[in-house]
Formats: C-alpha cells, structure tokens, sequence
C-alpha cells in the first residue's frame, strides 16, 4: 500500500522551491539579452567592417567569443574587488549580497541592450550615408553584457545554494 501523507519536510521543500522561482523568473530576460547577442549581433556583424590588417578579417561567429572572455577576466576582478572592500571594512557587507549581485546584472544587462540599440542606430545612420562601422562598436555592448553575465549567473549560484542548504 502506498503512503500518500505528505510530511512536514516535503511541505518546507516545496516552499523554499515555490519561494525560488521569482527568482529564477527574474533572469529569464537575461537569457534573452544572451540570445541577442548569438543572433542579432551577429547579423550586425555581418554588415560592418571586420578587417584587422590588410588580409585578416573576423569571422562573424568568433564576435560571440569576446563577451565569454570579458566574463572570465572580470571573475578575477570582481573576485579582487570584494577582497579589498571586505578587508578595509571589517565588518560584515551587504554589498555583495546574492540578490543584488543579480540585480546590478540585471541593470547591466538592461543598459547592454541600450547599448545595442544605439549601436544599431549608429549603424543604420552609417548606411545611409554608405559608411561602414567597425565592429569594435559591437564592444560596448560586449563589455556590459560579459559583466553582467558574470553577476547574474554567479549570484543566481550564490543564492540558490545558500537556500538550499
């Protein structure tokens, strides 16, 4: 015969479950700045001017490369950063707080997609005028996005780990 009772145990497992999700719900539009950059960028690319030297031209799915090696050289910043700031301030920080390491992502990644329309528009702009843009351009929205990405997904680890156990 089967047990149907539900224990006091898996009634606070399903409550800290339900109570994760908001959090969760809260990065998807990350993971939609993310399937920007795969997709729409790369278009971008595509029409602007990616030559190095004289007979080097950037392929246009290598752009997608320099948002993962922003987010790698900034763990160690960041990493650096929060040493100092806890060691000149002895005392126990909210700066670096799970929940507001995701939300400075998620402003990150807000002002990256700003970022990208300007840059559209720039190039838009360009067009017309039959100017080709660089596609260092692409940078900026590079740099907010790989930084934002290091925020949001190691303080989504951070939380849900601190939740869980």
């Amino acid at each position: 015969m089967i047990d149907d009772r539900v224990s006091p145990a898996d009634v606070e497992e399903s409550k800290t479950f339900f109570g994760l999700l908001p959090v969760f719900a809260t990065t998807i539009m990350m993971n939609c700045c993310l399937a920007q950059l795969q997709t729409f960028s790369l278009q971008e690319g595509n029409t602007m001017n990616r030559k190095l030297y004289h007979n080097f031209e950037i392929p246009t799915p290598s752009l997608s490369v320099f948002p993962l090696v922003i987010m790698l050289l900034s763990i160690p910043l960041y990493e650096s950063f929060t040493a100092i700031f806890v060691k000149k301030h002895s005392r126990e920080s909210h700066m670096f707080q799970p929940l507001k390491r995701i939300g400075l992502g998620l402003v990150l990644a807000s002002a990256s997609m700003a970022m990208a329309a300007a840059v559209e528009a720039k190039r838009r702009e360009a067009t017309a005028n039959a100017v080709t843009l660089s596609v260092f351009w692409l940078g900026w929205q590079y740099v907010l996005l790989g930084v934002s990405d290091m925020l949001t997904l190691g303080g989504m680890l951070e939380f849900f780990y601190s939740e869980i156990s």
